[in-house]
């Protein structure tokens, strides 16, 4: 026992020994296992849990564009992040017409969440579930996880955060349109392409069923898409290629039968593009045979007829139907609504935050994507502010060097104000102080200053719903989150007008890489930036590479690709499943 305890006084006194593990054999023939760790060792345990444990709680909700951009990006060495979202993976949100038809498979665009994850340096934790509450006083979101096939544990769990970031995107808004939640399709997920796959081919199963009259089918065979937009519009294009290419050499009997009718409430489809490429597209359209009704809004749904009113005339028209896609538009989801509603947002429409993303009214709280728009702060509500610390000799007027000299932080914090010069094509920044008769000045005051920059703010637009923009959200504040510590002792930022010191980030910028509208029939149109416009087959081509590169992984990458060709040699596949 004496050589025990004297060994067991030498493996705690040898730092190098003190990992070895001793087994002994004793008279009784069994083993003597013995592990002893010194203190160096206790001691490194216990500061790497405190290192731990000082990471900030970074919670991330939602696994769409912006999340997983975000998570794609973020250094977490100095983060302990969990993710919260309902489903465990990511999808390629623009090809989801694509799958309503099969051109490509629902695999094919969709990425498990942990395979991305699990490439960053360190460990993300993520969570299926759904938020169901935010509070913003404690720092906890509320959560309750979908999974209930009688599999033991509690569902419902909380999380505590440091830093929250909210990217859960948006949900249909059928702005309360009586029968759409109940006899409507929609376009957000997944699983929505996968059941209009399904109910388009319940159209025309249903069709050929023996005994029914022309005028059955017709109706069984009319589908309607509501709502002129980008995804209204590339599934109106997509169901007719699927109709012309691979159903009518399955079903032949109904053939003439079938009708597609896209209907919008505005003047034209596809306007937030270039009028150009809505007039191409509407051209386009009629000559394949798709009915576009514009200027007509409807007023409700039911099981067989979709009810409006057209503007033109005050005509109420009701119009059969086998199959409506709903695809008008986005609203906020309840839990956001109701955040909101804590942080004194309750009467906007979206979660507003400021330029660099931050929830107004909570300064640990992000929102991005769908979910949020960045409510751009207006110059004018500064003015006096800029022009007290651009006129650094306090004279009560303002030269143009002492301008110059705050012009370049005035556009990175107001890009509204290099936005009016372009569109008034005005060579130089500087010729924002010209007078009434476009004179130069060499000085202003308040007065004129303020009348300078008045309509300034007028230039001032809201980032557009789509994926090009949450994406760059997600990356920009992943660079923010990486730089902190850096940008706190050297700011990056423009300076505060109001006080001193700089921000310490740059705000966020959008840019602008260009938007896609396939049309079927191997064209598409594009409007790319600097106003270019490009439409047709070659544009097609344009569109399959860019999809291609935008993919969130080579193995997605590959399926995709392998999709297209596959369509393209063997067509669509029609089975029901």
């Amino acid at each position: 026992m004496n050589g025990f305890t004297y060994l067991t006084r030498f493996l705690s006194s040898h730092s190098s020994y003190s990992r070895l593990l001793l087994l002994s054999s004793v008279s009784t023939g069994g083993l003597l296992v013995y592990a002893e760790s010194n203190v160096e060792s206790r001691k490194q345990v216990v500061e790497e849990n405190q290192s731990v444990s000082a990471k900030k709680r970074v919670v991330v909700l939602g696994t769409g564009w912006a999340g997983t951009s975000f998570l794609k990006d973020l250094d977490i060495s100095s983060y302990d992040v969990r993710v919260v979202s309902p489903r465990n993976y990511f999808a390629f949100t623009p090809l989801l017409p694509s799958v309503t038809c099969g051109t490509v498979e629902a695999r094919s665009i969709v990425e498990p969440v942990r395979n991305i994850i699990k490439k960053t340096s360190g460990e993300i934790q993520f969570c299926e579930a759904q938020c169901l509450k935010i509070d913003p006083e404690n720092n906890k979101v509320f959560c309750r996880s979908g999974i209930n096939d009688n599999l033991v544990g509690h569902n419902d769990f909380s999380l505590q955060y440091d830093y929250l970031i909210i990217a859960v995107g948006a949900q249909v808004n059928t702005f309360n349109t009586p029968g759409v939640m109940e006899h409507c399709h929609f376009l957000k997920e997944v699983e929505d392409a996968q059941r209009i796959r399904r109910t388009v081919i319940d159209c025309f199963e249903k069709s050929v069923i023996p005994g029914q009259t022309d005028e059955e089918r017709r109706t069984n065979l009319h589908f309607v898409i509501v709502g002129g937009g980008p995804t209204g519009v590339e599934f109106a294009a997509e169901l007719h290629d699927f109709v012309h290419e691979d159903l009518v050499r399955i079903y032949p009997s109904v053939k003439d039968l079938v009708k597609i009718t896209l209907i919008q409430s505005g003047d034209h489809i596809l306007n937030t593009f270039d009028e150009r490429i809505s007039s191409f597209a509407e051209q386009k359209f009629q000559r394949d045979g798709i009915e576009v009704m514009t200027g007509c809004r409807v007023i409700s749904v039911s099981d067989h007829f979709i009810s409006m009113n057209v503007k033109s005339t005050g005509e109420h028209v009701e119009v059969p139907y086998g199959m409506v896609l709903w695809s008008t538009g986005v609203s906020t989801r309840p839990f956001v609504k109701d955040f909101m509603e804590q942080i004194g947002q309750g009467k906007r429409r979206v979660l507003a935050t400021d330029e660099w993303l931050r929830v107004k009214g909570c300064n640990n709280v992000y929102g991005l994507g769908d979910c949020a728009t960045v409510d751009q702060r207006k110059i004018m509500e500064d003015i006096s502010a800029i022009f007290r610390a651009a006129d650094k000799d306090n004279n009560g007027s303002l030269s143009v060097e002492e301008f110059q000299d705050v012009l370049e932080d005035i556009i990175i914090h107001y890009p509204q104000v290099d936005l009016y010069r372009k569109s008034k094509h005005l060579l130089e920044a500087t010729d924002l102080l010209r007078d009434s008769k476009g004179n130069k000045r060499e000085e202003v005051d308040i007065e004129g200053f303020k009348l300078a920059l008045s309509h300034v703010d007028s230039q001032m637009k809201s980032l557009p719903a789509t994926a090009q923009v949450a994406a760059q959200q997600g990356t920009y504040l992943a660079g923010c989150f990486n730089r902190w510590e850096q940008c706190k002792s050297n700011p990056e930022g423009p300076r505060h007008f109001k006080s001193s010191g700089r921000h310490e980030f740059l705000p966020f910028r959008y840019r602008h890489l260009g938007s896609f509208a396939p049309l079927g029939g191997e064209q598409a149109a594009a409007e790319l930036p600097g106003d270019w416009v490009s439409m047709g087959h070659s544009t097609q081509w344009l569109w399959y590479s860019v999809y291609a590169s935008k993919q969130v992984s080579w193995r997605t990458r590959y399926l995709v690709v392998a999709d297209w060709a596959r369509r393209y040699i063997l067509g669509r596949d029609s089975s029901r499943i």
